[in-house]
């Protein structure tokens, strides 16, 4: 799991797939935070991608580095605890004077859950990681 967030920080710009009905839907995400033992993303509460993962918590990522490429598939569950709002919001500064934690606050943080990490490359062969 630590390879994967590494994967994800040194990449920078991540593109999280959800869906809503029928739809896909894809995103630019930036965040990757391990807090508890446990792999975290962080969005707004009022965002429509917030309800998407409420409503399915199945998504898949998709990132690359240096040439290579990474892809996560799993169930995001949302983690309500300040303690790990706090963690994530510690660990991207920049984020602090958009969102809040305390309890009427706007981040909402995820963890996954089940979720397998693809690591390919044109030279090796992939790298498979459950957490």
């Amino acid at each position: 799991m630590e390879e994967v967030c590494k994967f994800l920080k040194e990449a920078g710009t991540y593109y999280l797939a959800t869906v809503e009905g029928d739809q896909p839907r894809v995103r630019p995400f930036g965040t990757a935070h391990i807090f508890d033992g446990k792999l975290y993303i962080q969005t707004g509460k009022g965002k429509k991608v917030a309800d998407q993962i409420d409503t399915n918590g199945k998504v898949e990522l998709c990132a690359m580095n240096n040439g290579d490429w990474i892809r996560v598939a799993g169930t995001l569950v949302l983690d309500e605890r300040v303690e790990a709002e706090e963690s994530m919001l510690d660990d991207y500064e920049n984020l602090r004077g958009m969102y809040t934690t305390d309890p009427d606050g706007n981040t909402a943080v995820y963890y996954f859950k089940d979720a397998v990490a693809t690591i390919y490359s044109f030279t090796n062969e992939p790298v498979v990681i459950e957490f």
